[in-house]
């Protein structure tokens, strides 16, 4: 007998934080995204899922940027 699936497929949901490697060279910082965090559903922790890993710099997690926001600053 095959299995189904009752529970329904939703949106993926956006992520709580962006993951930015942030490389100094000299008096300039270089932000590069290397990916996104997710609350879990009790807020206790969160889940970094990384598509790069930097072996130098550092990770620094950011709230992304409303496009409202995103607009005024282009």
């Amino acid at each position: 007998m095959a299995r189904t699936s009752t529970s329904t497929a939703s949106e993926p949901k956006a992520p709580d934080f962006l993951a930015w490697h942030v490389a100094n060279k000299g008096d300039k910082a270089y932000w590069t995204k290397v990916g996104a965090a997710w609350f879990h559903r009790d807020r206790k922790g969160l889940s970094l899922q990384l598509e790069v890993i930097p072996i130098n710099g550092r990770i620094v997690l950011r709230t992304p940027l409303d496009e409202s926001d995103q607009q005024a600053g282009a």
